[in-house]
C-alpha cells in the first residue's frame, strides 16, 4: 500500500464494495483508455533527510543571485525587516476569512487600514480588501464597468501589459462582448486612435500608467473624452510611481487597479501577490470581493465589519459581482504594514530614487555603440532600449555575467525582437548600474 495513504487493504475493499466496483481501476471505467495515465511514475519513498537534501539541491539550480534589471510588472524593491517580522506573527499568519466579525476584529481592522491607505495612494474614494493579482483585478474592473454602464464594448490601450491583456482575453473568451485594442506604441497613448473607437456603446476604456514600455502620461484628456460618451475610465497603475506622479483620481479615473507586489512583497516566482482595486464612491456596490467598514457596536465601541461582500456565497448567484473567494489577506496586511512604515514622505523619497537611478542608467546605456534608448516620452523607473542584436540572446548571455538584464519585448510583440525593457529600482547601486552597462557593452561587441 502507499505509505502516504493510511487506508488498509480491508478498508479499501470495504469502500470498493460499497461503490459496487471490483477494483480501483473500476472507478475509472468512464474514462477512455487513451485518456488514462500510462503511469504515475512515482518514485520510491524517501526519508525526511533525503527529501530535504533533494529539494535543497533542486533549489540551488535557480539563479536567485542575479542582479535584477527585470521589471514588466514585478520589481525588486526594498522591504523593511519589520514587514516580515510582523506578518509572521501567528495571529496574522494563520488568520482565516473573517466570516464572524466579533471573532476577527484584528483581521478586519488591518484590512480597513489597508483600504484607507490604498484610497490615499490612488486618490480614490473606496477600496475593496484586495484581489488575487494585478491582472485579475483589471479583469474584475472591466466586468464592473460593464455592470455599471450596461454596455459591452471595451477599448484597451496598446500600452497595457500584454500579460494583463492575455488574462482579460482568457477570462472573457466565451463572453458576448466587443473588445477593441489601439496600436502598440513606445510612447504615450495615441489620442486619435482612442477617439476613433470611443462611441455610445463603449463601457470602458482601459489605460495603464506608466504603461508597459515605461512611458508616463497625464491621462486626464482621454478620461474626459471617455466620460463624454458615458464610458468609464479604468487605469492600471504601478503603486510606487504614485509617490511622484499625478494620481489616477486626480486625472478623473473611475476605477483604479494594479499589482501590489511592490508594496512590501518579495519577488517569489510569480506569487502569491496582491491585486488592488479602488473606485468612486458611487460604484462601491458594484465592486467585487469584500469591503471592510468601520462602525460602533451596541455599547458604542469602535468596531469593524464586512460592509459589502457581494459574491455568490453570500447572495443569489445571479446577483453576485464576482466569484472571487479570497482576497489574499496576508499580502494585503504586508502592503498595509509597508505603507505604514515608510509613510507618505518615505514613498516619495523611494519614488524619487527610482526615477533618478533609472535616468542615470539611461544616460550610461545610451553611450554604448549601437544602442538606442527610446526617449519619445518621459519614464519613471523603466524604459525601452533598442539593441543591435536579438534581445533574448543578449538576456541569456547576461545571465552568465550575473545580471537579469531586462524583459525581451519580442516575446510578446512581433517585430520588436531587438527591444529590451529595463527596470531600475532604488535598490540598484551606482556600482551595479555601471557593472551592468559594462557587461551589456561586452555582450554586444566582444
Amino acid at each position: 500500500m502507499n505509505p502516504y495513504i493510511t487506508n488498509t487493504g480491508p478498508e479499501v475493499r470495504q469502500m470498493l464494495d460499497v461503490a459496487g466496483v471490483p477494483s480501483i481501476d473500476g472507478l475509472f471505467v468512464d474514462i477512455k483508455p487513451k485518456h488514462r495515465p500510462k503511469s504515475f511514475d512515482l518514485a520510491a519513498g524517501l526519508s525526511e533527510y533525503e527529501v530535504v537534501r533533494k529539494v535543497t539541491g533542486l533549489s540551488l539550480r535557480n539563479n536567485v543571485h542575479l542582479v535584477p534589471f527585470l521589471g514588466g510588472g514585478f520589481y525588486d524593491h526594498y522591504i523593511p525587516s519589520a514587514v516580515g517580522m510582523l506578518t509572521s506573527r501567528g495571529e496574522f499568519y494563520t488568520a482565516y476569512t473573517p466570516y464572524q466579525p466579533e471573532c476577527a476584529q484584528g483581521t478586519l481592522q488591518s484590512l480597513f487600514e489597508y483600504q484607507s491607505s490604498m484610497c490615499a495612494l490612488t486618490g480614490m474614494d473606496v477600496s475593496n480588501a484586495s484581489l488575487y493579482d494585478g491582472g485579475t483585478a483589471l479583469y474584475e474592473a472591466m466586468m464592473m464597468a460593464m455592470r455599471v454602464t450596461g454596455r459591452f464594448k471595451v477599448i484597451m490601450d496598446g500600452g497595457v501589459s500584454p500579460i494583463y491583456r492575455k488574462i482579460l482575453k482568457t477570462y472573457t473568451h466565451r463572453l458576448n462582448y466587443q473588445f477593441e485594442e489601439t496600436p502598440v506604441v513606445h510612447g504615450q497613448s495615441s489620442r486619435p486612435e482612442i477617439e476613433k473607437l470611443l462611441d455610445k456603446n463603449t463601457a470602458a476604456i482601459i489605460l495603464q500608467n506608466p504603461n508597459f514600455f515605461g512611458a508616463i502620461d497625464d491621462l486626464t484628456d482621454i478620461i474626459e473624452k471617455a466620460h463624454s460618451v458615458g464610458a468609464l475610465a479604468i487605469v492600471s497603475v504601478y503603486p510606487v510611481s504614485l509617490g511622484l506622479l499625478k494620481t489616477p483620481g486626480a486625472m478623473g479615473a473611475d476605477i483604479v487597479t494594479g499589482e501590489g507586489q511592490s508594496l512590501g512583497l518579495p519577488l517569489n516566482f510569480g506569487g502569491p501577490y496582491l491585486g488592488f482595486m479602488t473606485a468612486r464612491r458611487k460604484y462601491a456596490r458594484k465592486m467585487p470581493g469584500r469591503i471592510v467598514g468601520e462602525t460602533v457596536d451596541a455599547q458604542g465601541r469602535r468596531c469593524f465589519v464586512n460592509t459589502l461582500q457581494a459574491r455568490e456565497q453570500h447572495i443569489r448567484r445571479e446577483k453576485a459581482t464576482s466569484n472571487i473567494c479570497t482576497n489574499v489577506s496576508l499580502c494585503a496586511l504586508q502592503a498595509a504594514i509597508f505603507m505604514s512604515l515608510i509613510g507618505r514622505h518615505g514613498l516619495k523619497e523611494m519614488a524619487q530614487l527610482n526615477l533618478d537611478k533609472a535616468e542615470y542608467a539611461k544616460q550610461e546605456i545610451a553611450k554604448i555603440k549601437g544602442v538606442e534608448v527610446k526617449r519619445s516620452s518621459p519614464t519613471f523607473n523603466e524604459f525601452t532600449v533598442c539593441l543591435p542584436k536579438d534581445a533574448s540572446g543578449v538576456v541569456g548571455a547576461m545571465i552568465k555575467k550575473g545580471f537579469a538584464a531586462g524583459f525581451p519585448l519580442g516575446r510578446y510583440y512581433q517585430g520588436m525582437e531587438k527591444y529590451l525593457l529595463v527596470a531600475v529600482t532604488e535598490k540598484r547601486t551606482k556600482a551595479e548600474i555601471d557593472a551592468y552597462v559594462k557587461a551589456l557593452e561586452e555582450t554586444l561587441w566582444n
